[in-house]
């Protein structure tokens, strides 16, 4: 059988795969679904009886020419930096980048891949992709450029509001200077 016919069967095969569950996970909470092989003396599951959850077996392996590759029939190698980019081979090989990659590595991971015809197996669309990935850096740097201004009006308001305090301040010092002079002049009015 050609890959393009073992691929299709494989995905068959794995329609028809049941989630294989951990036993009794569906009644207690402290049992994880994660797979484990039953070990009960008397559990139906070991025993494989009829109506009891599936266990794993050699029945549900995809076929041993497409096992552990791409959907589009490619390798998967995964990448984090130029270096594993260059030594991918394009026919046999898919590269998958890295999640723990920044954005601006993976812009320039993604622009050399597609410069030497590398396909990224986790990027549906690479020209949409950087269309996207570009305008929302744009966005971003719009948005900052915004909170930098309202910061910047926030505190020359602040300085106006300061100065205005300051000169009610003095014109309250003054005003009780003046309430002074007057209680002078009126003592020594009285005692003339």
């Amino acid at each position: 059988m050609e890959k393009k016919d073992l691929l299709k069967l494989r995905k068959a095969i794995k329609t028809r795969k049941p989630n294989f569950v951990r036993q009794d996970s569906h009644k207690k909470a402290e049992i994880k679904e994660r797979w484990r092989s039953s070990r009960g003396l008397q559990s139906k599951m070991r025993l494989h009886r009829k109506g009891y959850r599936k266990s794993p077996s050699k029945g549900y392996r995809s076929p041993a020419a497409v096992r552990g590759l791409h959907t589009s029939g490619l390798i998967p190698v995964n990448a984090s930096s130029q270096k594993d980019l260059e030594i991918i081979d394009t026919k046999k090989e898919g590269a998958i980048i890295a999640k723990a990659v920044g954005i601006k590595k993976k812009i320039s991971l993604v622009k050399y891949a597609k410069e030497k015809g590398i396909k990224i197996l986790n990027i549906k669309d690479v020209d949409n992709f950087l269309a996207e990935i570009d305008k929302k850096l744009k966005d971003k740097k719009a948005k900052k450029e915004e909170r930098k201004k309202e910061k910047e009006a926030k505190k020359k308001e602040g300085k106006e509001k300061k100065k205005e305090k300051l000169s009610e301040k003095l014109t309250e010092e003054e005003k009780k200077e003046q309430e002074k002079k007057e209680k002078d002049r009126l003592l020594t009015q009285k005692e003339a």
